[in-house]
């Protein structure tokens, strides 16, 4: 809802301003200016980006305005998930936790835990690991390893969206630019007009300079820097898992490798460690 409010108060600080100086908002109207812009910009983003960025630059808006997606309570779902895992794994062996790997869609254990549940990638990531464990994978660095590759490759999934943004954000002014001298070649078409017409025409084209620089700094590379914090935000709940994961392969007890997986968490949603300790004894026992 921040990029909402931010982007209300660019428009009312602008278009206020600029009324509560005697300008005309009508002047401001200049559809065809907006469709070079707009339209140039659009284009290059589509020629400068692969059609997977593309299609998740449409998602992008969505998660901008919702913001991040996994809020505290979350988070401490999560740990008394692993705790849960865990503990299994230590009382009864990873083959216990074999039939909720290969059926995690009917996992009574994953059940538990709604948000979890519902996060077909998160899911798929702790049972890809855990199906490894079973396996006999047992050497945390080799884990560890693997880990960091697949989260690299996520991250740069969500960087080509957030630099998609950023360049179509950078092209603006310049293509604002391009707009204006468009309009002074139709203005100097017209020169034998009156000056009233020839007012209208430079004011027109001035506008393609004013739409593209405020389209860019107001809007555009603010959201690009809005989604960067968010794809961060939200990579903190894999980064969880991970941490949790080692520290379990590494042979802690359960509580500690949720301790391990608790400080990698934001400051701002990190459960503390009464909290997950009050929701890890009220969980009914394993199985």
């Amino acid at each position: 809802m921040t990029v909402i409010l931010g982007i209300v108060i660019v428009i009312a600080c602008v278009i206020g301003g600029y009324m509560a100086g005697g300008g005309h908002l009508g002047v401001l109207w200049q559809p065809f200016e907006f469709v070079i812009i707009l339209g140039a910009g659009i284009g290059a983003t589509i020629c400068a980006n692969t059609k997977a960025t593309l299609k998740a630059i449409g998602g992008a808006f969505g998660r901008m305005v919702k913001g991040p997606a996994y809020t505290k309570a979350d988070f401490l779902e999560l740990l008394c998930l692993q705790y849960q895992i865990f503990k299994l794994a230590k009382t009864k062996g990873m083959l216990a936790l074999e039939q909720h790997v290969e059926n995690p869609g009917e996992s009574t254990l994953f059940a538990q835990f709604p948000k979890f549940h519902g996060d077909h990638h998160a899911v798929d990531f702790v049972c890809d690991y855990l199906r490894l464990m079973s396996l006999g994978a047992d050497k945390p660095h080799e884990i560890e390893s693997l880990m960091d590759q697949e989260l690299e490759v996520h991250h740069l999934e969500e960087a080509n969206v957030a630099s998609a943004l950023a360049g179509l954000g950078d092209g603006l002014p310049a293509l604002g630019i391009v707009a204006a001298v468009l309009g002074v070649i139709h203005t100097m078409g017209s020169i034998s007009e009156p000056p009233e017409i020839l007012g209208k025409l430079i004011g027109a084209a001035l506008v393609g300079t004013f739409s593209g620089i405020l389209a860019s700094y107001g809007f555009v590379a603010p959201m690009a820097s809005a989604f960067t914090r968010v794809a961060e935000e939200d990579t903190r709940y894999y980064e969880c898992l991970k941490a949790g994961i080692l520290a379990h392969m590494a042979g802690n007890a359960p509580t500690v490798s949720v301790e391990y997986a608790r400080k990698t968490l934001m400051s701002h949603v990190r459960p503390s460690f009464y909290e997950v300790e009050e929701a890890a004894n009220g969980l009914p026992q394993p199985g």
